[in-house]
């Protein structure tokens, strides 16, 4: 065999070792795909309520406040795209840095439409109203666990109206009755 036929046997054989690594990427990715929790936030507009939902069941359910009438929430479904701690509000010219006075609290989670997010803030007695501008709005000690639980990349559905599925899950269950359990969810416990 000749130095070309060898190195095109090489050649050949690196091109399929090649082939089963990368294959062999693609199902352990897969694996770990399927091995986490499917995880999604629903927002309830009439409730006033957030529920994190984790591979079909509330784990975990807050009081939000919601886009007043004249600036309401938009609806639809949404991801997570930015996770910041300790945010810098902007808005039409006024810039506040993170602290006390900062409109956004102490954490912010960008979604996917421009401009809204899930963050707190630095009115808490709004929470349980429609008050916003627009954004989901969350008690501090509420924002704070929910952003430790959340990545980039999940499901956010913010729903105008009630439907089987908000009322199963905001309607049955009082904020005090739903409690997270390291990995697990329970009602009642």
């Amino acid at each position: 065999m000749g130095r070309t036929e060898k190195q095109a046997t090489l050649a050949g054989r690196a091109k399929g070792l090649a082939a089963v690594v990368v294959l062999g990427v693609i199902a352990a990715r897969a694996e770990v795909a399927q091995s986490e929790p499917r995880r999604k936030i629903l927002v309830s507009i009439p409730d006033r309520k957030l529920a994190l939902i984790e591979d079909g069941k509330a784990v975990k359910v807050y009081p939000v406040a919601v886009g007043a009438s004249a600036t309401p929430s938009p609806t639809g479904q949404f991801s997570v795209v930015a996770r910041l701690v300790k945010p810098t509000y902007y808005h039409a010219g006024r810039v506040v840095t993170p602290g006390p006075r900062n409109p956004l609290g102490t954490r912010w989670m960008g979604l996917s439409l421009k401009g809204f997010g899930i963050h707190g803030t630095n009115a808490p007695g709004s929470i349980g109203t429609a008050a916003s501008h627009g954004c989901i709005r969350m008690a501090k000690a509420d924002l704070e666990e929910l952003f430790e639980l959340v990545r980039v990349g999940d499901v956010v559905e913010i729903r105008g109206e009630a439907d089987s599925e908000t009322a199963t899950i905001f309607n049955s269950a009082t904020v005090a009755q739903v409690h997270f359990v390291t990995g697990t969810a329970g009602v009642g416990r």
